[in-house]
């Protein structure tokens, strides 16, 4: 009777054990009356949270394998800090924010048909783990993803930059043998990259003028619809007519679709959720680790004014629409993603935000060995990482195939080291691999591009006549619009479709120790404003505005040249660009055409270029100076009092063919005070929190 009675009292105890444990399970199969133990699992993370806030620190909660979708965004508070989340042993848990449709039937052809998700009105969908397009005309190139499946806007081509009086952005003239017929146009949208070619917009149409060949946009693009605009309409049943396609009719909520390839038990998902996991304002010290993130409508992660909290090891993929994201840190300190793989994300795949820029107070908001890929899917100025704020950074992440630049970045002291990045800027031109801007005049000072392993920056866009072409204007590291006081130190950038480097206007950036290899137009590119140009004139008070709201704080004092105010700025040529120092460079490439410099409106007694070394392979350098021929052009710079120290020489790369840019011994590099780039440290590393390895790189998306 004795041990009768312990056995019960253990059994009553078991729940009550459970809680008092540091540990937690959850399981597909588990039910949320269980205690949440190994053996008596929960079934819902949201329960689980719910559990671990009685708990006591340093609590666990282990995640087995298997799909969860999810009804409602699990949102962590305060009350949920200290706890990591994480996948049991090897076991791979997948988070979904969204549903399954089933029950498909025969509708005509291959179209088949489904009751939706009454009520709930998807903007995307999924099959066999792939985004699928929304009905469209023209319909999706699988066999030229960025230059096929496109129509263009009638009428004569007109230069980019050419303003002209009295054009709005809503109106969308349409050549003859695009002209359609739809039930309701009004339910349509059209995708459109409207004049500058830098990003695109997504806007419903109002109507449609058959007889004028006018398509009236329900809201304004960014920029007015030129001639030669690409485009195309979207989200019309009558565009029902490739595989892959579909459409859904809210009338009935009954969904249309084209299976790619038969069904075959492969699962057909809506998202549901705009966000799946959401860390609100107050939260610390929450790890999630070993995850599967995929398809919701908007941001998969969001951190909001979090401390010290960290997404690691897990694959954020399949998420997002044009204001979607993989993961987003804004504000709070100390949060990062680490080791993840994020890929078919709408937007960007990391945005990172936080610190104060008045105060120089560091945020320490970070991405790191991260592998990402094939973002912007919808909108395109959409970039692999974006780095803004203060004291944030990009390391170690591996990034390539995406419409627009890899790393963006505005702000300050923000650093960005042995990345890897390439075959970028797919889908835009104007752009680079790493990019920011500093029209504010205190934009990005104190920032830092290091070590990165830039090459193949393609470019998309069209000439003068209106021809399209790749590669197209685009660099590797682009510094816009009076960007100043970055330090770009020992990077190497290879193959970039106009050249490695521009300074658009740029003042006090130092370009030292780094290798650009076989820019196509030119290696270095210098492009200055004077007193009368429009870009100045019209951000001037702009940069006031930014100089004056942090010139009298204690921490921009040590800032570089920060005593200069921007009114002060013109030079007594009435140039502008001053402060950027260009040394200790290696400058090698092949193309007889191309130059080494390519400059306008730059003072040389305020830029200096020393001590670098220089190869075109024994043919002349071509330096951009008017009135001299080809093969004196680099004495004539010299006696301008550029490069005075510099060599040219064969640099003696290991094996440039293969890319290898290590130097050999007898480099006359090391002449000149070059330092080893450490080559080895570039890109993602083994760690346990890298989610694969090791990195196998995705094939260019169909």
């Amino acid at each position: 009777m004795k041990n009768l009675f312990r056995t019960l009292a253990i059994l009553l105890l078991a729940p009550l054990a459970a809680m008092n444990a540091a540990e937690l399970f959850v399981a597909p199969d588990g039910r949320d009356d269980h205690p949440g133990t190994r053996e008596q699992p929960l079934q819902t993370l949201a329960a689980a949270r719910n559990a671990a806030r009685k708990l006591p620190d340093g609590k666990t909660i282990f995640v087995r394998g298997g799909r969860y979708e999810l009804e409602h965004t699990l949102t962590l508070d305060a009350n949920d800090s200290g706890v990591t989340w994480r996948a049991f042993a090897n076991e791979k848990p997948e988070l979904i924010g969204g549903r399954p449709i089933t029950n498909f039937t025969s509708f005509q052809g291959q179209i088949l048909k489904a009751p939706g998700l009454k009520g709930v009105y998807f903007r995307q969908l999924f099959f066999a783990g792939r985004r699928q397009p929304l009905a469209r005309y023209p319909n999706f190139d699988a066999h030229d993803p960025y230059g096929g499946g496109w129509a263009y806007a009638d009428g004569k081509p007109l230069p980019m930059y050419q303003d002209v009086p009295g054009e709005n952005k809503h109106t969308l003239q349409f050549k003859p043998g695009d002209a359609r017929r739809w039930a309701q146009p009004e339910e349509g949208e059209v995708f459109i990259f409207p004049r500058y070619n830098w990003w695109n917009n997504v806007v419903r149409i109002k109507s449609v003028d058959a007889a004028a060949r006018q398509l009236t946009l329900a809201g304004d693009c960014s920029y007015a619809i030129r001639p030669g605009d690409r485009y195309y309409v979207q989200n019309l049943f009558e565009e029902l007519d490739a595989p892959g396609e579909w459409y859904l009719d809210r009338k009935d909520w009954t969904l249309y679709f084209w299976p790619p390839t038969p069904l075959a038990g492969e699962p057909v998902y809506a998202p549901t959720l705009r966000t799946i996991l959401d860390l609100e304002p107050g939260v610390s010290d929450v790890t999630f680790r070993g995850f599967t993130f995929e398809y919701c409508e908007g941001t998969a992660i969001t951190l909001k004014g979090a401390t010290n909290c960290l997404i690691a090891a897990s694959v954020i993929r399949n998420v997002g629409d044009y204001h979607g994201s993989g993961v987003s840190i804004n504000g709070g300190s100390g949060n990062g993603v680490a080791g993840c793989d994020l890929h078919d994300t709408g937007s960007d795949g990391i945005a990172i935000s936080g610190g104060d820029r008045i105060q120089l107070r560091s945020a320490g908001n970070y991405a790191d060995n991260n592998h990402i890929h094939h973002f912007g899917v919808y909108y395109k100025q959409g970039v692999g990482i974006s780095l803004t704020g203060c004291g944030n950074r990009a390391t170690h992440n591996l990034i390539h195939d995406g419409p627009r630049m890899g790393i963006m970045f505005a702000g300050n002291n923000l650093v960005m080291e042995y990345n890897h990045l390439h075959h970028l800027n797919l889908e835009t031109e104007d752009t680079g691999a790493i990019y920011t801007g500093g029209r504010d005049w205190i934009g990005s000072r104190g920032s830092v591009i290091r070590y990165n392993y830039i090459h193949d920056m393609l470019g998309y866009g069209h000439d003068a006549k209106g021809v399209w072409h790749s590669p197209y204007f685009a660099w590797g590291i682009y510094l816009d619009d009076n960007t100043g006081g970055v330090d770009v130190i020992g990077n190497i950038v290879a193959r970039c479709s106009r050249a490695c480097l521009h300074l658009h206007n740029g003042r006090d950036n130092v370009i030292d120790n780094n290798i650009f290899l076989e820019g196509r137009l030119q290696q270095i590119e210098y492009s200055g404003w004077t007193e009368h140009s429009q870009m100045w004139l019209t951000h001037l008070p702009t940069m006031i505005k930014g100089y004056d709201s942090v010139a009298d704080q204690p921490a921009w004092q040590a800032m570089c040249n920060m005593r200069l105010a921007p009114t002060n700025a013109v030079l007594p040529d009435g140039t502008i660009m001053s402060g950027n120092i260009l040394t200790h460079n290696l400058v090698s490439y092949e193309n007889p055409a191309a130059k080494l410099y390519a400059w306008r409106n730059v003072s040389f007694p305020h830029n200096r270029f020393d001590s670098n070394l220089v190869w075109h392979c024994g043919l002349p350098l071509l330096t951009s100076l008017k009135d001299i021929p080809t093969n004196e052009q680099w004495t004539a710079w010299q006696k301008l009092g550029n490069d005075v120290h510099s060599l040219v020489a064969d640099p003696l790369f290991v094996n440039a063919a293969q890319d290898d840019y290590r130097l050999q011994p007898a480099s006359p590099a090391y002449r000149l005070g070059f330092q080893t780039i450490p080559v080895a440290k570039i890109g993602p590393y083994q760690d346990e929190l890298r989610a694969t390895w090791p990195i196998v790189e995705a094939a260019e998306s169909p």
